[in-house]
């Protein structure tokens, strides 16, 4: 069986911790900006640990755990 290729384009925006939990950048902080208060801006720039629903596909993207 040939080896499982990676998402390229997944693996430059998806972090994989230690534990091998996913972190990824919440989405909403590029365009009209204006309308939305400092405080939700703010609260955009940090990272999130991906749900557990959405974890399954990450590892099918990432096989062997790319960004350790």
């Amino acid at each position: 069986m040939p080896k499982m290729k990676t998402h390229r384009g997944a693996k430059k925006r998806i972090k994989v911790t230690g534990t091998g939990k996913f972190i990824v950048k919440k989405p909403g902080k590029s365009h009209i900006l204006t309308k939305k208060s400092r405080k939700r801006k703010n609260s955009l720039k940090k990272d999130t640990v991906v749900t557990s629903t959405l974890e399954r596909h990450m590892k099918a993207l990432l096989p062997y755990g790319v960004g350790r």
